[in-house]
């Protein structure tokens, strides 16, 4: 069993910009030449979360629509008042998704479904460059 750990690097606009990481997951598993296990995506921060979705059109506008009702980014939270930074509202989006995701992979390849792509969600309200950790536990 092999354990590889490597960096995707990302570019983000935030206000809970939705990208699709799949094909960057992908390419990073294909150099490792792992055949089987598990890989863990990893968000080091507190306003990212990772989750899986079928990335089309409505959905990429109905996510962040369904976040602004339930975590509205105009609300009084303690968190702004502390650091006057308001992106509380971030912070609580980000927990609620939660930072990493566990995806299979059976002869180097993910086991996804045939709609299923996994994507980064940027909840800070400003521009950010992220590193996500994206650890392969497998065998070759």
């Amino acid at each position: 069993m092999e354990i590889l750990t490597k960096i995707l690097s990302l570019s983000t606009k935030g206000n809970c910009q939705i990208i699709d990481i799949t094909q960057g997951v992908e390419t990073l598993l294909a150099d490792t030449k792992l055949q089987e296990g598990n890989i863990t995506v990893f968000v080091p921060g507190a306003t990212g979360g990772i989750t899986t979705t079928e990335v089309e059109p409505g959905l990429m506008q109905d996510i962040p629509e369904f976040f602004e009702k339930i975590i509205p980014e105009n609300q009084n939270y303690k968190h702004n008042d502390t650091w006057q930074d308001y992106n509380g509202h971030s912070h609580v989006r980000a927990t609620l998704l939660g930072p990493s995701l566990i995806v299979p992979f059976i002869k180097g390849q993910l086991l996804l479904g045939t709609w299923q792509q996994i994507i980064f969600i940027d909840f800070d309200n400003r521009p950010r460059d992220r590193k996500l950790i994206v650890q392969f536990i497998g065998k070759i």
